[in-house]
């Protein structure tokens, strides 16, 4: 067997998985829904609040980056 064939035969099984998965799919969708206002606030707060941390952390370190060597050194 050739490998162009093997690679064909594995394209030709993945695109018969396809049903499949597209029925996974669907069956979260159905079991899924919309959150209330006060979900999607909650989240968004926390999603906010993680957004800054990790932004503060970010600018801690650059800060710390560009200063800390120009202490080190003496250099005004």
């Amino acid at each position: 067997m050739r490998f162009d064939e093997l690679k064909l035969e594995e394209q030709f099984r993945k695109v018969q998985e396809l049903p499949d998965i597209v029925r996974e799919y669907l069956r979260i969708l159905k079991l899924s829904r919309r959150p209330d206002k006060e979900e999607f606030m909650q989240v968004s707060k926390i999603s906010a609040a993680m957004i800054l941390l990790v932004g503060l952390i970010g600018f801690t370190i650059y800060v710390l980056m560009t200063a800390l060597p120009k202490a080190l050194a003496g250099v005004p």
